[in-house]
């Protein structure tokens, strides 16, 4: 897979954020030896001190900008490769309260990426998607489903069969902005309480680690208009909350027994269980050892492309996949789950710190 990258100019959109950064690190620190590596971000501050963290770095180019900005993407993407857009708006409750603003940086803003990236030829566009595109209930949800949509599309809307369009499709990816692991990890360093939604509320868990193995795959076993879903264990989130208080707090003087559970309720659009396929996208998907691929539903207007892929397992795909009727993982593998991916350490200062009694807004006093 390494050689796949030797050479090429790579952009990644939305460079600075948690997938974004840790694709740039594995790029850039890695043996992949990328000709460039150029990142995309709105966030200033965030963008600085990226500049500095790699700046013994020469092949890493970072700019201020914007996917909304259609005309700014076209002069970026001159010359590159590969594109890894990983922008968007990912909060379901900011979604929510401003879905204007969701639509025009998921939906305008991937259309934007689109074309740029045809009026350039770019070899490959990997779009990083959301199990919460599945069946949605909420704008950020529905959002990235259109997103999706506009990749795949794209394949047959590009008469080069050499120019391919594809998708990557995340569960919920512990420890990233806004997850609930380092708002509980800031909880529990508190004392508590510790503020969970629902105690049936069931989710596809990864670390950051496999979702960025599954970006660097889908490049390479992509031919166009698919969606790559990682193989993800399901863990329900009153177990979580009770594994992290556990295990958490004797390292940080605290007696686990101290700390208070109280139950807030969903968000409005928060769904009780995700999904990693509707029953119509099973129809046409097949199943890799590590991978479930949804292949797109009008085959027949891709021209020229040939949907083969190693370590197939046994195709079609028999049921769906939902997080409330998957065996979760048990105490003990959920602990080894979070160990290893080393979120049962005390958390280091941060925004989340400021995260003591979450609420959502007009749900109370």
């Amino acid at each position: 897979m390494k050689p796949f990258f030797q050479g090429k100019r790579v952009l990644v959109t939305g460079g600075c954020g948690t997938v974004g950064s840790q694709l740039v690190h594995q790029l850039i620190k890695g043996d992949y030896d990328p000709m460039e590596v150029v990142v995309l971000e709105t966030h200033e501050q965030s963008l600085f001190f990226m500049h500095h963290k790699y700046a013994g770095h020469r092949n890493l180019t970072c700019v201020l900008g914007d996917i909304r900005d259609e005309s700014k993407l076209t002069k970026i993407m001159h010359g590159i490769d590969i594109v890894f857009h990983t922008a968007a708006f990912k909060h379901v409750f900011l979604c929510e309260t401003s879905p204007f603003e969701a639509v025009q940086t998921n939906i305008t803003g991937t259309h934007n990426l689109i074309s740029a990236a045809m009026e350039n030829k770019v070899r490959t566009v990997i779009f990083t998607s959301s199990d919460k595109a599945v069946n949605p209930t909420n704008v950020m949800g529905a959002s990235k489903l259109m997103a999706e949509r506009l990749i795949s599309s794209a394949n047959i809307q590009n008469k080069a069969s050499d120019l391919t369009f594809s998708s990557v499709r995340f569960g919920n990816i512990l420890g990233s902005s806004g997850s609930v692991v380092p708002i509980f990890q800031s909880q529990i360093s508190k004392g508590g309480p510790v503020t969970l939604t629902h105690p049936d509320m069931t989710r596809f868990i990864m670390n950051i680690r496999h979702a960025v193995q599954l970006i660097l795959d889908a490049t390479v076993l992509a031919r166009g208009g698919e969606i790559f879903i990682t193989k993800m264990p399901v863990a329900r989130i009153s177990d979580l909350a009770r594994v992290m208080i556990d295990k958490l707090s004797p390292r940080q003087g605290i007696d686990p027994g101290d700390i208070r559970i109280d139950i807030i309720g969903s968000m409005p659009g928060e769904k009780m269980y995700e999904e990693l396929m509707t029953t119509e996208e099973a129809t046409h998907s097949i199943e890799l050892r590590r991978y479930f691929v949804v292949l797109p539903a009008l085959r027949g207007f891709y021209r020229n492309r040939t949907f083969d892929y190693p370590d197939v397992v046994s195709p079609p795909i028999q049921k769906t996949y939902i997080s409330s009727t998957e065996h979760p993982l048990s105490y003990d593998e959920l602990s080894a789950f979070l160990d290893e991916s080393g979120f049962l350490t005390p958390p280091e200062p941060s925004t989340v710190d400021e995260i003591q009694h979450r609420q959502w807004p007009g749900e109370g006093k």
